[in-house]
């Protein structure tokens, strides 16, 4: 979807300013809100794909007045909420009103650093050999579709070279919506500055992105 987040070419937005030595959490809060999105996912109801979806259905007011930990909390609102964990109710109330889904499985303080060691992998086998070559010229399909994508819409409908072949990952637009992994490879694709941005772009700028396969087509 052109959700919220996806904001690459945007005017308006002023300088992106980096915070020097910036710390971890700007607050105590966000140290929790950071566990308690993690110990849900682990309830297995769930995958990374929809709850980045979750956020970037946030309305747009919403997202951009809030910070970053609370564009998650927000997000996790919605999951939980989806999935049965929580109401209403039980928002407004501040604990449990109505009766709750059971999770899938419970992350207990003694795993957590097993678990997260362990991470998320998301790199999957193909069956088909890779469609595209390095060097190869390719063009972004445009499209605009309503539920869960990663390609930036700034990229789309544009020309790129493939600059590396990746391996096969998860499809993003169809996990999130529970359709499945069917998993696709990945490139690198380098975008001339100004094939993205038109004739004012700096003549030395090149963009690189990593595009799903389905997402490009033969220049």
């Amino acid at each position: 979807m052109n959700g919220p987040q996806d904001l690459g070419g945007q005017m308006g937005f002023g300088a992106v300013a980096p915070e020097r030595d910036e710390p971890v959490f700007h607050a105590e809060w966000e140290k929790r809100a950071l566990g308690v999105t993690l110990a849900t996912g682990a309830f297995g109801a769930w995958n990374i794909d929809e709850s980045r979806h979750a956020r970037e259905s946030l309305h747009p007011a919403d997202y951009y007045s809030s910070s970053y930990y609370e564009i998650w909390i927000k997000g996790l609102e919605v999951l939980l909420k989806r999935h049965g964990f929580v109401s209403d109710a039980d928002l407004a109330a501040g604990g449990a009103v109505d009766p709750a889904a059971t999770p899938k499985r419970v992350l207990k303080a003694a795993d957590v650093a097993a678990v997260l060691a362990r991470g998320g992998p998301c790199d999957r086998p193909v069956a088909a050999p890779a469609r595209f070559e390095i060097g190869q010229r390719v063009r972004t399909k445009n499209f605009h579709p309503v539920g869960h994508t990663r390609l930036p819409r700034y990229t789309r409908g544009k020309e790129g070279v493939i600059d590396a072949v990746r391996e096969g990952f998860v499809f993003p637009d169809t996990n999130a919506h529970g359709s499945g992994e069917n998993p696709q490879w990945v490139y690198t694709v380098l975008f001339d500055g100004r094939e993205l941005w038109g004739e004012g772009a700096d003549p030395t700028l090149t963009v690189s992105i990593d595009a799903w396969e389905s997402y490009l087509e033969p220049a």
